[in-house]
């Protein structure tokens, strides 16, 4: 069964004295986030950026990859607690989501740091969101097991 999820967006001016506004059109969860290009090359100036909600989508689509991942391995966990860092560069003449830098710490009784880190390898390389931004984005993984 397929699911579709949507948002939309409104954009005021040209690209680098605009702004936009983004709405989840599927939850209704945010409403009018403000976006512009600044927010993505510069600071956030309490603004969004599509790599920000990407770096939302890649850290909570892992922690359930990961999640599922090791209660499979009989390690269901306590708590994970994720972070993804989503890099935007210029490659060339072009501007270029880059990386996506996973960060985990979990809390997962019975596992062992090991079985940790190769589950989180696990997640990172299968989640469907890694999965689409496989090849054309360099992914990674630090993972921390609490004691």
């Amino acid at each position: 069964m397929a699911a579709t999820r949507e948002a939309r967006v409104t954009w005021n001016g040209d690209l680098m004295s605009g702004n936009g506004m983004v709405s989840a059109g599927s939850s209704g969860k945010f409403r009018d986030l403000p976006v512009s290009w600044s927010a993505r090359t510069e600071a956030p100036g309490g603004k969004s950026s599509p790599e920000e909600l990407l770096a939302a989508a890649h850290a909570s689509c892992f922690a359930m990859a990961l999640s599922a991942g090791l209660a499979r391995a009989g390690t269901p966990p306590k708590k994970l607690e994720v972070s993804a860092k989503v890099t935007f560069d210029k490659v060339g003449d072009n501007w270029t989501v880059v990386a996506s830098a996973l960060d985990v710490t979990g809390e997962v009784p019975g596992a062992d740091a090991a079985k940790f880190r190769e589950a989180a390898t696990g997640a990172k390389d299968n989640c469907p969101i890694s999965r689409a931004l496989k090849g054309n984005v360099n992914l990674s993984v630090s993972a921390t097991l609490q004691s």
